[in-house]
């Protein structure tokens, strides 16, 4: 069940990302643009996202606020160097390529060199990170 709400809100994710326009990488850059060419389009696809949910979140009762199909919701610090480092990395991938994990996966739909070498570039980061991870966590030698 867990894999059919994740396949459907995936899809749907996908879907809203292609109508909105966040696949094309300059509409993404120009909002990041705010000296130069601004381009305020995704201030109106956050809105359209923050809006509903803060209606949501008012709606339903703080205790009852869980996971519907998660196993957890986690009970680490809220900040940690690795949530502050992993941040800032993407972020500034974002920034450089115009892309993010999502609108990267939904760019493939219509082809294009961009997005197929962002996702490379993906994935060898996701492959890296735990080894550099377990680098960082170990301790210096003396």
């Amino acid at each position: 069940m867990r894999i059919l709400f994740a396949l459907i809100s995936g899809a749907l994710f996908g879907i809203g990302l292609c109508v909105s326009g966040m696949t094309n990488t300059l509409k993404v850059q120009g909002w990041l643009d705010i000296f130069g060419a601004w381009d305020p389009t995704l201030a109106f696809v956050m809105g359209g996202a923050i809006v509903p949910m803060a209606v949501a979140w008012r709606l339903v009762k703080a205790k009852s606020r869980q996971p519907a199909v998660a196993q957890s919701s986690g009970t680490g610090p809220l900040f940690d160097r690795q949530f502050v480092l992993g941040s800032v990395l993407f972020g500034a991938g974002w920034g450089v390529a115009g892309l993010c994990p999502g609108p990267a996966l939904a760019s493939l739909s219509f082809g294009g060199l961009g997005g197929v070498v962002f996702l490379l570039a993906m994935a060898a980061g996701m492959i890296a990170a735990p080894r550099i991870r377990t680098r960082l966590a170990a301790p210096a030698p003396i």
